[in-house]
């Protein structure tokens, strides 16, 4: 009886087994059919984006392509809610065309020369080796002019191009298309530059993508310890232009090829020396600089393709000189140590009283540059530049933005302290805040709709987001203190200059 039982044992088993396959079967088919559906969201196909802009080869991944699926479709419709027709409508407002006395010659920066001198003219020009340069085929005709030499004859004494100038974006199309001919590092500063230099003898300041265009500043960092942005210069100039300054020299993004366009054209030899190949397989530099020059802070390419924002260069130093100015309330630049403007409430009136500051537009000019810096949050103003051909009646100029759009989640108040102690503002630069708070020409909708328009806005949005909201939260801060300063003063005219007396609005 026992053999007989061993001997039925081996079919139970297999029975059994046979059972419990089945019902595995049967469990697995069952889950497959409830989530097959939701397991397709979980591999989107990973693409990237192109640039058209510069040379077929160059690539990078695209921010968007790698981020959740429903996070981009949002993202999409918020960018596709920049209407630049409203950009349009916005420069064409008649505070934007408001008529301007005609310009004296010594309004021009720069002049032709005569007929008798266009030969001497075009050999100033010749390069030592004008291996890869255009021939010079200009003279004093506007017409045969390049779009810098025009940039540069453009200049007057109250602004650095004209409202809705043609020359513009053709100048800027060019330093993103042009073939760079020479690339050598720039001298000065704690961070690295390089100079560019087209064929058709133009120059343009580099500045590479040294992080993401999301990434805040670390709250840990003091002002003058944190990296410049490439987006910073471009968005810059868009929100200068955006405010009516038009102080800002034009700026453009591009993606540039480290080998080609650097590398393998630079005869500056220090430069050269700090290309490296990382441990993935991507180009590097660092370039010789105070503070950010190393392996530990170089600038690389993935693997050859890097971003950058390309500056027009202003006329050279011996054709146009620049005086330097300090600003009065220029930061201690100290870990522990105050500024006197930061322990004196009444500092401003003793500015007020001190040359170029007593007469004139020069403080109105410097609470301009002040809106500038709050909106953009750029703490690292020490000093600024005018044309000395225009002695101290002329514009500021409004230069070195790498440190702006730093962080969005919090505004910086001291920025707004020139404004806030003297209580003074151009009425035109008023009505044009007051303007760009309305919801029709929202700043956030005209900065996104501007800056659409830069190349590099093919590869994700020049600003984020989040910096986009912090324009118009900063620009309620900025028209909340000049209503104040209108309360604290019986006469408005005491808080408002009247550059536009004819102006009705």
């Amino acid at each position: 009886m026992r053999a007989c039982r061993y001997r039925r044992m081996p079919g139970v088993y297999v029975l059994l087994l046979c059972v419990s396959v089945v019902l595995h079967l049967l469990v697995a088919l069952l889950l497959l059919s409830l989530y097959a559906p939701h397991c397709e969201l979980l591999h989107p196909p990973v693409s990237q984006l192109q640039s058209n802009h510069n040379s077929d080869h160059l690539t990078l991944d695209s921010p968007r392509s790698k981020a959740d699926p429903r996070r981009q479709a949002k993202h999409e419709i918020k960018v596709g809610a920049s209407d630049p027709s409203k950009l349009d409508a916005l420069f064409s407002h008649t505070l934007y065309n408001l008529h301007s006395p005609p310009k004296l010659d010594e309004d021009w920066l720069l002049k032709v020369r005569t007929k008798g001198a266009e030969e001497q003219n075009e050999e100033q020009w010749l390069s030592d080796s004008r291996e890869g340069f255009d021939p010079i085929s200009w003279n004093s005709s506007t017409d045969t002019h390049p779009p810098w030499l025009r940039f540069h004859l453009g200049i007057s004494r109250w602004q650095l191009y004209e409202h809705r100038d043609a020359n513009v974006p053709v100048l800027l199309q060019q330093m993103n298309k042009f073939r760079i001919v020479s690339a050598v590092q720039k001298t000065g500063g704690t961070q690295l530059k390089l100079v560019m230099t087209f064929p058709d003898y133009g120059q343009a300041l580099f500045k590479p993508m040294k992080q993401q265009r999301h990434e805040e500043t670390n709250v840990n960092l003091y002002y003058f310890s944190d990296f410049e942005r490439h987006n910073a210069e471009i968005a810059a100039f868009h929100l200068d232009r955006l405010l009516g300054f038009r102080r800002v020299p034009p700026v453009v993004g591009r993606l540039i090829d480290v080998i080609k366009d650097i590398k393998e054209i630079t005869t500056d030899h220090n430069l050269a020396r700090t290309f490296f190949k990382s441990p993935v397989g991507n180009w590097c530099f660092y370039g010789q600089c105070s503070y950010y020059c190393s392996t530990e802070h170089a600038v690389c390419g993935q693997p050859h393709a890097l971003e950058a924002s390309l500056a027009a260069m202003l006329p050279d130093l011996s054709l146009a000189p620049r005086r330097s100015w300090r600003n009065p309330w220029r930061r201690s630049y100290s870990r522990s140590k105050l500024a006197l403007w930061e322990t004196t409430p009444n500092y401003c009136n003793s500015v007020k009283n001190t040359p170029p500051y007593d007469r004139g537009t020069r403080l109105v000019d410097l609470i301009d540059m002040t809106i500038l810096d709050f909106l953009q949050s750029n703490m690292d103003r020490h000093h600024y530049e005018t044309f000395e051909n225009f002695g101290n009646n002329t514009f500021l100029l409004h230069l070195d933005h790498g440190r702006a759009f730093g962080r969005y989640s919090k505004d910086e108040p001291s920025i707004l302290v020139p404004l806030v102690q003297c209580c003074r503002i151009r009425r035109s630069t008023l009505l044009r805040l007051r303007l760009l708070s309305l919801p029709e020409y929202r700043l956030s909708d005209m900065m996104r709709a501007s800056l659409s328009q830069d190349p590099l806005a093919a590869v994700a949005p020049l600003l984020a987001e989040p910096h986009l909201l912090a324009l118009d939260r900063r620009l309620s801060k900025v028209l909340e203190t000049v209503q104040r300063c209108l309360l604290q003063h019986k006469q408005h005219s005491d808080v408002i200059y009247d550059d536009i007396p004819d102006y009705p609005g």
